[in-house]
C-alpha cells in the first residue's frame, strides 16, 4: 500500500505546489489524478519517487518511509517504481532497445551502460517488454524515428523491464490523439490487471478517467478537493466539476473540458 501523509511542496520561488495532500492507494489499484495545469499533479507524482524532494510530509510504501530513505536505499526503492512521462523522456539518438535497457540501470553496474554492454538476461527482458507493447520490430530503430505513440510504448517497455510493483504515469497521453490515447492506456490497464501493478496516472479527459480508473483524486491549487471512483466520475455533479476545474470551466460533453488548458 502507498500512503501519502500531509505532503507539501514549496518551490524556491515561493510557489506552493502541494498543500497537506493525504491519500492512500491499495496494491493493484489504478488511481487517476485529475486537475488543471498547475494543480500539482506532476509535482505529486514526482514527489512519490523523490524526483522532486517534498518540503513536508511523509510517503510510505509497503511500510517503508520513502521520504526518509538515504541515496542507496532510495535507489533500491526506485527499482520497483516505473515512471512514464508525458514527453516520453527518451534518448532520441539512441536505439529503441538501448532506451528500454535504461530501465535496468537500477539493477546493473552503470559502467555497463557507458560502454553499451548489458547482461544477456537484461537484453532478453527488453525484447520481451517490446513484444508486450507490440513494437519488437522497432528495437534497432533510433527513438526519434518513431511516432509519438510508438515512443510512448518505448516508455512503457522501459518501465516494464524494471519489473515494477508501481508505475507513475505523468500525463502519458496528453500529446496523443484519442485513438492512441486509448491504446496507451490499454497497455497500462493490462499491466494493472494481469500483473497486478499499482498505477498512479494523471489524466485530463473524464471519458478516459471513467474507462480506466478504479479510484480518483482531484487536485486544485495543490490540495485534494475530490475523491471518488470511476462510477462517481460518471455521476459527477456540476458543483464537483467546478470545484476541481474552476467556475469558468464547462462540460460540453462527457469527456470534454472547456475553460482551461491542461498540461501538467
Amino acid at each position: 500500500m502507498l500512503v501519502v501523509e500531509n505532503l507539501s511542496k514549496t518551490y524556491e520561488d515561493g510557489t506552493r505546489a502541494l498543500r497537506n495532500v493525504s491519500f492512500e492507494v491499495k496494491d493493484g489499484e489504478f488511481l487517476v489524478i485529475i486537475g488543471l495545469s498547475g494543480s500539482g499533479k506532476s509535482t505529486l507524482l514526482r514527489c512519490i519517487n523523490r524526483l522532486i524532494e517534498p518540503t513536508e510530509g511523509r510517503i510510505l510504501w509497503d511500510g517503508e518511509d520513502v521520504t526518509a530513505a538515504d541515496s542507496a536505499h532510495l535507489r533500491e526503492i526506485r527499482r520497483k517504481i516505473g515512471m512514464i512521462f508525458q514527453h516520453f523522456n527518451l534518448v532520441k539518438r539512441s536505439s529503441v532497445l538501448k532506451n528500454v535497457l535504461a530501465g535496468r540501470l537500477g539493477y546493473t553496474n552503470p559502467i555497463w551502460s557507458i560502454i553499451n554492454r548489458f547482461p544477456t538476461e537484461d537484453i532478453e527482458l527488453a525484447y520481451e517488454a517490446l513484444r508486450q507493447v507490440g513494437i519488437e520490430e522497432k528495437a534497432d530503430k533510433r527513438a526519434d524515428e518513431l511516432s509519438g505513440g510508438q515512443q510512448q510504448r518505448v516508455g512503457i517497455a522501459r518501465a516494464l523491464v524494471q519489473d515494477p510493483k508501481m508505475i507513475l504515469a505523468d500525463e502519458p497521453v496528453a500529446s496523443l490523439d484519442p485513438v492512441l490515447a486509448h491504446s496507451i492506456l490499454g497497455y497500462l490497464e493490462k499491466m494493472n490487471q494481469e500483473r497486478k501493478i499499482t498505477v498512479l496516472c494523471s489524466l485530463h479527459y473524464l471519458d478516459l478517467v471513467q474507462k480506466y480508473a478504479t479510484s480518483v483524486i482531484g487536485l486544485r491549487d495543490g490540495q485534494v478537493v475530490y475523491r471518488g471512483t470511476r462510477e462517481d466520475i460518471r455521476r459527477m455533479t456540476d458543483r464537483e466539476f467546478k470545484d476541481i476545474y474552476g467556475e469558468e470551466a464547462e462540460r460540453v460533453s462527457a469527456g470534454t473540458l472547456t475553460g482551461g488548458r491542461e498540461n501538467g
